[in-house]
């Protein structure tokens, strides 16, 4: 369009020239006409003058200005001189038309065109967006369902009809897809749920036969090291087990029961209970009660994995520390260096030993339950202790 502008711009102008041009020659004409009929010499400064010359030249048309003591500035004009002989006397025919209003007349069918332009690119602009809110309407509508989407839910997705080919076929694959989407994670739940009850029967009889073993026999050394360490490598695959259970179940949001609860409460009875077990002391100190709201058996977990982690990898010089305050949870167990590769720290089955007494589980159920509530969690070592903080805000 404002290709279009520019192009009628030099257009008109060229046309306007051309007209100025013609008419120009139109009255030189007439001039001729009228002195070679013998009629009166017409003379109109600056507009038209005649003058006798002795040679004659050739035409000159070109633009000049000229001073209007009326206007009291300075005027364009297109200037024609001819030279003839007429009745046997040579002339110059010098006629002049003013430019200025042709001018003028260029640039307000120019700004009319582009006040055309832009009055009809607003109401195009405004149609089309008016047009495209409807048309576009139940696709909004239908990604606002698919956004509401839930696996765990049984409420089925209500899609919005369309007149339009592509949406309606759109319509029919996310039915098609969101249907068996939710077939295949029924199967694979019931799948995981029956492999860990029916894994956990098996090692319990294994368990029960490798007790009453070492129980009712006597046993040589050798013999009693072996069953011993076949019975923790069934605890180990018991514990594995459960906890990818979890991981699972967290991971497929299965956990919709949400309380306040007060996790330094939590903490506290995690750590009496673990006391009882372990000849590490822990250090609690309640600077401040945290309150979060989530499920209280996730609550549970998150503070059993923390203190079992602090436990296992503490090289018990010092006590281990537990503050709560600010919205915070800080467990910091000693340690005599770094850890390796803390990016994956929080990786399944990752362990920066190889002791069989970690599952390497721990720390990731604690990172998936911290992402299910957005609690953020890091972790640094600084002076001989590992700290891992838990933010709840």
């Amino acid at each position: 369009m404002l290709g279009s502008s520019v192009m009628l711009y030099y257009y008109l102008r060229v046309i306007l020239r051309t007209e100025v041009e013609e008419e120009l020659h139109s009255t030189e004409s007439r001039l001729e006409k009228s002195i070679e009929e013998g009629g009166e010499v017409y003379q109109l400064p600056p507009i038209v003058e005649v003058k006798k010359v002795t040679d004659l030249n050739k035409e000159i048309l070109k633009d000049t200005l000229i001073y209007d003591p009326s206007q009291d500035e300075l005027e364009e004009f297109r200037e024609l001189s001819t030279f003839s002989m007429i009745n046997g006397e040579n002339y110059r025919i010098t006629v002049r038309a003013l430019v200025v209003e042709s001018e003028n007349i260029l640039l307000a069918v120019v700004l009319s065109y582009l006040v055309i332009i832009l009055v009809v690119f607003v109401f195009l602009f405004y149609l089309n967006k008016s047009r495209n809110q409807k048309v576009w309407h139940p696709f909004f509508r239908n990604l606002d369902q698919m956004k509401s989407f839930s696996l765990t839910s049984e409420k089925p997705i209500v899609l919005m009809e369309s007149d339009i080919l592509e949406f309606s076929e759109m319509n029919n694959e996310i039915t098609t897809l969101t249907n068996k989407v939710r077939t295949d994670y029924k199967n694979l739940k019931q799948y995981t749920e029956d492999v860990s009850h029916e894994m956990q029967t098996p090692l319990a009889i294994i368990q029960a036969k490798i007790e009453n073993v070492i129980n009712g026999e006597m046993l040589d050394n050798d013999q009693f090291v072996q069953l011993t360490s076949i019975q923790k490598d069934i605890q180990r695959l018991s514990q594995i087990t459960k906890r990818l259970t979890l991981l699972t179940k967290i991971e497929n949001n299965q956990f919709l029961n949400r309380e306040r609860l007060d996790i330094s409460s939590k903490m506290s009875e995690t750590i009496h209970d673990f006391s009882e077990i372990s000849t590490i002391n822990i250090d609690f100190e309640i600077r401040e009660n945290v309150w979060v709201t989530m499920d209280p058996y996730l609550a549970q977990v998150l503070c059993s994995n923390l203190i079992s982690n602090a436990i296992k990898y503490s090289s018990g010089r010092k006590n281990i520390l537990v503050t709560t305050q600010q919205g915070q949870l800080t467990i910091a167990n000693p340690g005599e260096s770094s850890i390796q590769r803390p990016e994956m720290l929080f990786s399944r089955f990752y362990r920066e030993s190889d002791g069989a007494k970690s599952t390497g589980l721990g720390l990731a159920i604690v990172k998936r339950i911290c992402d299910l509530y957005g609690f953020s969690i890091a972790y640094y070592f600084e002076r001989g202790m590992h700290y891992f903080t838990i933010s709840f805000s």
